[in-house]
């Protein structure tokens, strides 16, 4: 095809195709490309080369799509980004990308469509920059200031509710050295049984500081396998019998025995033991527990149900916080159980899942949970 004589005025340059495709393939940093109106790539740099690792010849023809990966391609984002920029004049967006060998990239990209002299679409270019390495300079800034938190919050409750139970056991330990002899037996008796329920709490604490640290600070401890959640949720009734026989509280399964879900199972159980002990603890005497889930997505949503005492808003706002241990009514009194909320927040989100619960006071409360019911990448 030969070139139109040039109509610049003499001393002008033209710049031509050839001189913007070297400008493009002088970005390595960039991966510059365009698709059709059928959203077939017809044109592929050296910096995409570098990025995607398609050869020009592998990728020519090639599905637009081929870049994104399999979530998204089920959103249908390829097609939505190039309708955005044609209603936009261009489409902006941070994803994840796939290369040739199966491998993710986060990158930042663009969209932009070409039009013809005629203003006719012919087709799009995408401008993509691969940010992984800031993402994950910022996902580990993330890590460092989550670390900083947790580790905030532990002294908290060290200075609080393990001083305090200190306190309490060498107290009452000194005044039993020191009257022990002129002491009545049954007092005796009575502060030797307070004795020994302040060192259980003090030890139960312990056992969740410990159990909490490990997690947060020992990766090789997170191993999620896939699990029947029916039969997870059995285990933990059985363990948990002896106090609903006691309290009279009524423990319902009511999930389908063929949801599973992918989680580490020594976090699940915890989860699980955790917020299922605090219900039987603040149901009513012949009250009902119901533990039920449901699919959303590829998630699976657990909900522990009571019809217990409920929650006020000012416990309600404070749940899953060191804050919860010093409120002044029945949750300062029982540290296993705030303890054990925070204990099971950061279990959950270290499954990639989130915590929250509904509530009335009086009329019950409702703890919800999600964990991923397959592998995630």
């Amino acid at each position: 095809m030969k070139n139109k004589k040039s109509t610049a005025p003499e001393g002008e340059h033209i710049l031509s195709t050839e001189f913007f495709s070297q400008v493009i393939d002088s970005m390595p940093d960039y991966s510059i490309f365009s698709v059709d109106n059928d959203l077939k790539i017809n044109s592929w740099s050296s910096g995409s080369t570098q990025l995607f690792q398609y050869e020009v010849e592998e990728i020519m023809g090639k599905d637009f799509d081929i870049i994104f990966t399999e979530d998204d391609k089920t959103k249908g984002l390829p097609k939505t980004e190039t309708t955005k920029a044609l209603q936009d004049g261009k489409a902006v967006d941070n994803r994840w990308h796939i290369r040739k060998d199966g491998s993710k990239f986060y990158a930042y990209g663009q969209v932009y469509p070409l039009k013809g002299e005629d203003g006719e679409v012919k087709g799009f270019v995408k401008i993509l920059r691969d940010l992984t390495e800031r993402q994950n300079a910022e996902k580990y800034a993330k890590d460092v200031e989550e670390l900083s938190v947790h580790k905030e919050s532990i002294l908290f409750i060290l200075s609080h509710d393990f001083r305090t139970l200190l306190t309490g056991v060498t107290g009452t330990a000194e005044y039993l050295n020191k009257n022990f002899d002129k002491m009545d037996k049954a007092a005796a008796k009575e502060m030797l049984q307070l004795l020994q329920i302040t060192s259980k709490q003090q030890l139960d604490l312990l056992d969740y500081l410990v159990e909490w640290a490990r997690i947060k600070y020992a990766s090789e401890a997170f191993a999620p396998v896939k699990i029947n959640l029916y039969t997870d949720v059995k285990k933990v009734f059985d363990a948990l019998n002896d106090i609903a026989v006691t309290n009279k509280v009524h423990l319902h399964n009511n999930i389908k025995k063929n949801i599973n879900v992918f989680a580490d199972s020594e976090m699940l159980f915890s989860i699980l033991h955790s917020l299922l002990n605090n219900a039987i603890k603040y149901s009513h005497k012949e009250g009902k527990i119901v533990v039920r889930a449901k699919t959303k997505e590829n998630s699976i949503i657990i909900e522990i149900k009571d019809d217990g005492l409920g929650i006020t808003k000012e416990i309600k706002d404070k749940l899953f916080t060191p804050e919860i241990t010093t409120i002044s009514n029945t949750w300062k009194k029982d540290k296993e159980a705030g303890i054990g909320l925070i204990l099971s927040k950061g279990f959950v989100e270290k499954n990639g899942g989130k915590i929250w619960v509904e509530s009335t006071e009086g009329a019950g409360s409702s703890f919800y949970f999600t964990l991923p019911s397959e592998k995630t990448k």
